[in-house]
């Protein structure tokens, strides 16, 4: 067993699935106008929406998770619209996902996954700007990162290539930190060393 799960048989299987998803949004998006599309408004995450003034000029910014589109909260970690943005998350998850569901199984691997992006989804509503727009997988992905960290410390693996890892992708979430959501990667990473503590040092009986 891996960690009390059933072993994957394909180890890959899941992140393949989760690529494939993004990769279907994100090709909807481009057909329906890219940035443009409206479908942004929809999918990705935005924690407030309403009248708003920005330097004397009042804008009505489309609805958001408080106003009813509780669905954001999910549908934000699937949806991308810069080739980079999308190349790199799916590059990631592809590097790091089948070594973790080899390690926890694929039933833990996919709640790692959907939990440490809601987890990045709830920080962002809780620290972001309520009108600023959050979207894209990197906070399910970092929590992949915290997991993984934990579960090289309990097989005595190699932490430094994780904590490397880590240290990188947190210096470029900071160093450009007016483009990308650090509350999101901030979020899902400790979403993901809570959830993978549970998962890892949880009794192998249960």
């Amino acid at each position: 067993t891996a960690y009390g799960g059933q072993r994957s048989g394909d180890p890959s299987l899941t992140s393949k699935v989760l690529i494939g998803i993004n990769a279907a949004v994100w090709v909807l998006l481009l057909a329906t106008g890219g940035r443009g599309s409206p479908l942004v408004d929809v999918l990705a995450l935005r924690p407030d929406g309403g009248l708003t003034e920005v330097n004397g000029v009042t804008y009505n910014i489309p609805a958001g998770v408080a106003d009813g589109r509780y669905w954001q909260l999910f549908t934000s970690m699937f949806t991308h619209v810069e080739v980079w943005h999308i190349g790199f998350n799916m590059l990631a998850l592809w590097a790091l996902g089948p070594q973790l569901e080899a390690a926890i199984g694929r039933t833990r691997f996919l709640a790692l996954y959907l939990l440490s992006g809601l987890t990045a989804s709830a920080a962002v509503m809780w620290f972001s700007v309520p009108y600023s727009l959050t979207l894209g997988a990197s906070g399910a992905i970092f929590g992949l990162m915290g997991a993984l960290a934990l579960v090289a410390v309990k097989v005595y693996g190699d932490v430094r290539g994780v904590a490397i890892w880590i240290a990188v992708n947190f210096a470029f979430t900071f160093l450009f930190v007016r483009l990308i959501s650090w509350q999101g990667h901030v979020g899902g990473f400790v979403g993901g060393l809570l959830l993978g503590a549970v998962i890892v040092y949880a009794p192998r009986a249960s």
